[in-house]
């Protein structure tokens, strides 16, 4: 499968190692803005994320996958492109660990260690990273960002947008409202809102109204 990365920061370096590492997989441009004209090397393309569409139609049969952590640019992105959800890669890490009956959506990525267990539902564009966990029947909306070592107990519900810090932890059938952000290691004990700040042990809100979305 030819795959098109879009982002070349931080984040896009542990997307193409994901890649690398599986053979059906080859990586033939990187698009980003970083980059004003298409340039070849190695025989890889680079330019910016406007020349999307010729690359669809040079190649044809084509996924694409946005590797940018933040979860509002990738929105803007996906909404840019406007592309159908199966233009874009699922990409799971060889040492990830999926129930056969959790659904992961297009344009999400699982990294190694992480652990999604019976019934979770993850949708599109979103990040379960290094030892995350995220337990039965949770239900995790799109462009969510789960950040390592997070723990996401049984039927947990996260709406769209939302990023889990490092080392936190949800305890069951908590409900976190879209654009929220938990703190690293917080202990989540109570719904959190929409477009909320909640850190700490328990987590409490430190800020509200969080300008979040598209």
């Amino acid at each position: 499968m030819k795959i098109a990365v879009i982002g070349k920061g931080g984040h896009s370096k542990v997307i193409q190692d994901i890649i690398f590492i599986n053979e059906e997989y080859e990586i033939v441009a990187y698009l980003d803005d970083q980059y004003s004209e298409v340039t070849m090397i190695d025989g890889v393309y680079y330019g910016p994320i406007m020349m999307a569409q010729n690359i669809i139609d040079y190649f044809g049969e084509i996924k694409f996958f946005i590797a940018i952590g933040n979860n509002k640019v990738r929105k803007s992105i996906a909404r840019q492109l406007g592309f159908p959800a199966h233009y874009y890669a699922t990409l799971i890490h060889r040492k990830a660990i999926i129930s056969p009956s959790a659904r992961i959506g297009y344009g999400t990525v699982v990294m190694a260690s992480a652990v999604i267990n019976a019934d979770a539902e993850i949708g599109e564009h979103a990040i379960v990273n290094t030892n995350a966990i995220v337990e039965h029947d949770n239900q995790i909306s799109d462009f969510v960002h789960i950040s390592p070592g997070a723990a996401l107990t049984g039927a947990v519900t996260v709406d769209e947008g939302t990023h889990i810090g490092a080392g936190a932890v949800i305890i069951p059938n908590i409900h976190l409202g879209e654009w929220s952000v938990i703190g690293a290691g917080a202990s989540v004990i109570r719904d959190i809102p929409a477009n909320c700040m909640a850190v700490g042990t328990p987590a409490k809100i430190v800020k509200k109204e969080i300008v979040g979305g598209v």
